[in-house]
């Protein structure tokens, strides 16, 4: 008889001579979404001084139905982005505004008005892409932030230098 297997990834049960073999795997939390911002992000700070940047973000599922009829289904989410990116990026998240989200979901337990209780789930954030669309300026860069910034959440834009530094850069001057 062959010796089992003993260890934290897999477990062996051996019935004459069928071995059946079961690993034993963490959980995964992960939520990826790519919508529009249903309203301004509203940027505040706990009591210890902690930035919270909070946004709603609507993702939409088109179909067709059995006879062909479009049929079209908007769900929300509740988004919270914390630490720098929320600071940073604030000013840039604005209703109707596309963006990329990454994060974990996460439920909160509170006592209502009347007493009872409830659960709320939203989205952890941790990571933000701006993308194209929506908003004031309609995708072009708001503020102070370059197109590559943009996307990583970063300090200030480079200086500009040499010649036709002045011009607004295209889409054909951006190498990706």
């Amino acid at each position: 008889m062959p010796p089992r297997l003993h260890n934290k990834r897999s477990r062996s049960l051996e019935r004459g001579r069928t071995r059946i073999e079961s690993l034993s795997m963490g959980s995964v939390n992960k939520v990826i979404l790519v919508g529009n911002l249903g309203r301004d992000a509203e940027l505040r700070y706990t009591p210890g001084g902690a930035a919270v940047s909070k946004f709603s973000l609507a993702t939409t599922e088109v179909w067709n139905d059995k006879s062909g009829q479009r049929q079209e289904r908007t769900e929300w989410h509740n988004i919270d982005l914390w630490g720098k990116q929320a600071e940073s990026l604030s000013g840039y998240l604005v209703k109707g505004k596309q963006v990329y989200v990454e994060g974990r979901l996460q439920t909160d337990e509170y006592t209502d008005k009347e007493g009872n209780k409830r659960k709320s789930t939203k989205v952890r954030c941790d990571r933000v892409v701006l993308l194209s669309g929506g908003g004031r300026g309609a995708g072009a860069s708001v503020g102070p932030m370059s197109r590559t910034e943009d996307h990583m959440g970063g300090g200030p834009p480079p200086v500009p230098e040499g010649p036709g530094a002045s011009e607004p850069l295209t889409d054909d001057d951006i190498p990706f």
